[in-house]
């Protein structure tokens, strides 16, 4: 009976014993329960905090974008304007210098009618031109020097071609029957010669 009653006592002491192991066993997984509960709150507490302040730095990057937009946008109109504005009015300068050498062919005209003296009229003329020419240099427009030079087809037009008076002039130009004008080392306007074969 000792045996029995020792085994009975052995088998409620495990009883007991498993009990408490599983109460244990409960108790932890409602700890690692609860804890993972709180985890996943902080989790969304944290991610709702993180999505506001994303959303905040959206706002003042997508902000600053449309400023630095707008102000690009204006400068980029103020720049078209003040182009415009300078090929609209750039020639001012040049044309409010040619009016004193219109003035004078305007005065020029007047004592032409009512001249007598042709050689004072011929000075007259050569006057205004030299004043012309003077204001041209002044805007780095120069004339072509052509005649008695080798042909050039980049500077000048050949308009004809004559039997040359002598040998040596044989591909040369023997006459410019119309100027030619470099403007900074560019031609502007060809000069038409007669060239000699």
């Amino acid at each position: 009976m000792n045996k029995m009653n020792f085994n009975s006592k052995k088998e409620t002491a495990d009883k007991k014993e498993r009990q408490g192991a599983d109460e244990a066993t409960k108790l932890q997984e409602e700890q690692v329960n609860a804890a993972e509960e709180n985890a996943a709150s902080d989790n969304v507490t944290d991610e709702g905090q993180e999505l506001e302040v994303l959303k905040k730095k959206y706002d003042e990057l997508n902000d600053s974008h449309l400023r630095l937009m707008a102000e690009f946008d204006n400068y980029r109109k103020r720049t078209l304007r003040e182009k415009s504005e300078l090929i609209k009015n750039g020639g001012e300068s040049a044309l409010t210098h040619l009016l004193p050498v219109v003035d004078d062919f305007e005065r020029a005209l007047q004592n032409i009618r009512s001249a007598e003296d042709i050689k004072a009229v011929t000075e007259g003329v050569e006057l205004i031109y030299s004043k012309f020419m003077s204001y041209l240099s002044h805007q780095n427009v120069k004339p072509i020097e052509t005649v008695g030079e080798p042909f050039d087809a980049e500077t000048s037009e050949a308009v004809a071609m004559i039997p040359a008076p002598e040998p040596d002039m044989k591909g040369k130009v023997l006459d410019c029957v119309q100027t030619g004008y470099t403007l900074n080392d560019k031609v502007i306007r060809h000069a038409k010669v007669v060239v000699g074969e």
